[in-house]
């Protein structure tokens, strides 16, 4: 069998759709054409720097339509492409780059030696001793380390094949194609195997936004006639606090990703622009295997159904499915699934149970498929036997005006076991004190989920991701 490359597959579907934009931003436009012109002299350009077919090529940039040439182009070559966020300080991204192993890194830089559209890039090469960075997987296309949100992250290892499945599979439900724009305003390094290659791959036009107040995303919607607003629960509640936002204009849906968006914000933001917002669960390893596309106005807690692709199930310890309104592991398999680790070396196979992916989170489903997460098995406090979800809490604690956002953990107790606790920021200018704010989740959550300890505290810490670190 042909070994596969998912750029070639790219250029071979972009025939239909060449002179349509690719990419667009408040000052260019870039048809496919265009990109994927850019795309083979910079590949062209990184093989006479040294890039060989297998070898790590880390791309670090800031959400650009550069970037995405410059992970395409190393495609092409047949590398093995990390891409790392700009956002992550210097120590961090020398950490990714060393932990993986890397052949070839390039970064935006005045000097710089190669030429990406208006912008010069510096190359920087490392001798490695192993000529293939991820030997155990030949058809490796990519590597993208996990959030980290419960522990150390894993460089987890997509191959061009399983790439291409996954799109195909997440474009079942997304339904996207050339007659689509997608408002782009989440990390592309964190987002780029299943997102921004699915939108290249079925010929969606993704347009930037500049930055990521609610009016420039509305007037990015606005000028390029967009379809769909891919974005995170910070953008939604940004949308439904601007006063001066009061319509989504060709917006046909919303869908949030990344984290849980509380029923009280997706119901507010039903209640002001008509349109429901449509949970998703993604997951490094599987991709897009459930969005709530159908019950999302009257389910607004839901994480939704399965694709058509997939198969989901609630698990306990042993692996036997559990009855409908039972929470148990939640397990997805399906194609398009990770095909293996990088440290420790590692395959899918070896991973899998009973062919199942286990995600780390608890979930319930009901009777017709339509799945709820509960919170991660790993963060479960135990309350004198009762077990209460981080996540069940912090919702009830960010309803509070005064709360911008909120990390509920265990604390040690020598009656109850554990008690709930948590760590809130307040936003600037308002004030709140503990009683108010117990007071507050009382008329919402059962006494044993209260919070027992609360610390008012300047920031959260935050993954890569932008997700709470959970210890």
């Amino acid at each position: 069998m042909a070994r596969m490359n998912l750029f070639d597959a790219i250029r071979t579907r972009s025939v239909a759709w060449s002179e349509h934009n690719a990419v667009r931003s408040s000052t260019a436009v870039t048809t496919f054409a265009e990109l994927l012109q850019q795309a083979d002299r910079l590949a062209d350009a990184l093989q006479r720097a040294g890039l060989k077919t297998g070898a790590g090529f880390g791309v670090v940039d800031r959400n650009s339509v550069e970037f995405i040439i410059g992970m395409l182009a190393g495609l092409k070559c047949g590398a093995v492409v990390l891409p790392i966020a700009n956002n992550l300080t210097a120590p961090e991204q020398e950490q990714i780059i060393e932990e993986t192993g890397v052949h070839l890194v390039i970064r935006e830089a005045e000097d710089g030696a190669i030429t990406i559209g208006q912008r010069r890039y510096g190359v920087q090469r490392f001798d490695r001793a192993q000529q293939h960075i991820a030997p155990h997987v030949p058809d490796a296309a990519f590597i993208r380390f996990t959030s980290g949100t419960t522990g150390t992250s894993k460089g987890v290892i997509i191959g061009h094949r399983s790439a291409i499945e996954r799109v195909e599979a997440a474009n079942q439900g997304l339904q996207l194609g050339p007659d689509d724009a997608v408002v782009w305003v989440l990390p592309m390094a964190y987002h780029f195997v299943v997102s921004v290659m699915l939108y290249l791959y079925f010929g969606t036009t993704i347009v930037l936004s500049e930055d990521f107040t609610a009016a420039e995303i509305l007037r990015a919607a606005a000028t390029s006639g967009a379809t769909l607003l891919y974005a995170s629960p910070m953008h939604v509640r940004m949308l439904v606090s601007d006063q001066a936002c009061t319509s989504l204009g060709s917006l046909k849906r919303v869908i949030s990703t990344s984290a849980g968006t509380s029923v009280e914000l997706c119901r507010r933001f039903n209640d002001k622009f008509g349109q429901p917002v449509c949970q998703a669960f993604g997951i490094i390893e599987v991709g897009l295997p459930i969005i709530n596309l159908r019950n999302a106005a009257d389910h607004p807690e839901a994480v939704g159904h399965a694709l058509r692709d997939y198969d989901v199930a609630v698990l306990n310890d042993d692996l036997e499915m559990l009855a409908d309104g039972a929470t148990g592991q939640l397990a997805v398999r399906g194609p398009g699934m990770f095909d293996g680790y990088l440290q420790p070396p590692a395959l899918r196979s070896s991973v899998l149970r009973n062919g199942w992916f286990l995600t780390g989170d608890l979930a319930t489903r009901s009777p017709d498929g339509l799945l709820t997460i509960a919170g991660r098995s790993k963060s479960v406090i135990n309350v004198a036997g009762n077990k209460v979800f981080p996540e069940e809490v912090e919702a009830a604690l960010c309803t509070h005006p005064a709360v911008d956002a909120c990390h509920v953990i265990g604390g040690k107790h020598p009656l109850f076991g554990e008690v709930v606790e948590a760590d809130v920021v307040l936003f600037a200018g308002t004030s709140a004190d503990a009683e108010e704010l117990i007071a507050h989740c009382r008329k919402r959550l059962a006494a044993y989920k209260l919070p027992q300890r609360i610390r008012f505290v300047r920031a959260l810490e935050l993954t890569a991701t932008g997700k709470v670190k959970r210890s």
